[in-house]
């Protein structure tokens, strides 16, 4: 027997609820702040927050690329392959020490553009040849490791490009160049999905399929897309990684899958698509960086993050479930 609803609950709107429940990512950020904060003053210090920039940065590329499978209800989880191999193409086509090539900024789109092609096959794969978004990614991903892995995993080339490696490793009036550009891509991202047809259909497809086809939406298209901006995404980030090390190697981006699909989880995008947004991602990442830093400087022992990060993905996985359950009891 359920309980008439009290007074408060008549008073909130399912708008309200939702705006609530929309809030909590970005609470648990403060509280974390605050916390590691009045632990260890040092976490905010200049030089500190200036690591939690820079350690932000990457993760925020992938998740932003990210959000958009996740949006339409796919995920793509050949993220680490595509890092891999997008860092090599930059390491081997600027100025390096295994062959002769130097073409430098020509060299890093190059790079960007293998990772735009894996996101293609990726999308390709999943519509065309109906393979399920986990399984074609998966693969793919395997592919791009394999690859790199048989042909540099003797010797990783290493950048010799100085004006190239400053993108990882310089920074601009104080503020690291790597986190400058990932916001760059966030900014660019938020645009895509705030005023193009690609960003606003990402949401109709996510949430139903089955209506955005009724509605002459061409899915298929807009699928590929997404999976065409994550890629180029983890291209963006594979040339980062690459000019931050100074090289480019097969286990350069091992993790980033993990931590980009944590964030976007945890900032509260949907796995089930249809609800969510790269500026949530964004709450995302600096809640597992956050987390990650502040546990360092408290004294957790670093292979106990692993176990931390866990923990807490699967706390989100559980309440994106009861937000998803909370809107099915409000659309009835």
């Amino acid at each position: 027997m359920t309980h008439p609803p009290t007074v408060d609950e008549r008073r909130l709107s399912p708008r309200v609820r939702r705006l609530i429940a929309d809030a909590g990512p970005l609470v648990a950020l403060i509280v974390l702040i605050v916390v590691f904060a009045v632990a260890n003053p040092v976490f905010v210090s200049p030089g500190n927050i200036g690591i939690l920039l820079s350690q932000a940065a990457v993760p925020l590329v992938i998740a932003t690329g990210l959000t958009f499978v996740i949006l339409l209800g796919g995920i793509d989880l050949s993220i680490e392959g595509v890092v891999a191999t997008s860092s090599l193409v930059f390491a081997l086509t600027v100025a390096n020490d295994r062959n002769d090539l130097a073409l430098g900024l020509f060299g890093a789109l190059l790079a960007v553009l293998a990772g735009s092609v894996f996101g293609l096959a990726n999308g390709l794969a999943n519509v065309k040849l109906g393979i399920p978004s986990f399984m074609a990614t998966l693969g793919l991903g395997a592919v791009g490791i394999g690859i790199a892995t048989v042909l540099f995993a003797g010797r990783s080339p290493r950048v010799l490009d100085s004006g190239m490696r400053m993108l990882g490793q310089g920074s601009t009036l104080g503020i690291a160049n790597i986190f400058l550009i990932a916001v760059l891509v966030l900014v660019i991202g938020w645009f895509v999905q705030r005023f193009t047809r690609l960003g606003r259909y990402g949401y109709v497809i996510g949430g139903d399929e089955a209506v955005a086809r009724l509605s002459g939406v061409r899915v298929g298209r807009y699928k590929i897309g997404a999976f065409v901006l994550g890629g180029t995404a983890s291209g963006i980030a594979g040339v980062l990684l690459g000019s931050q090390l100074g090289v480019g190697m097969p286990t350069i981006g091992s993790g980033t899958m993990f931590t980009a699909i944590t964030a976007v989880v945890l900032g509260g995008t949907l796995l089930t698509g249809g609800r969510g947004g790269v500026l949530r991602s964004f709450v995302g990442v600096l809640i597992i960086v956050v987390l990650a830093n502040g546990l360092i400087l408290i004294g957790v022992n670093p292979y106990a993050q692993v176990a931390v990060q866990g923990l807490v993905i699967i706390a989100a996985v559980v309440a994106t479930g009861w937000r998803l359950r909370t809107r099915v009891r409000i659309i009835k």
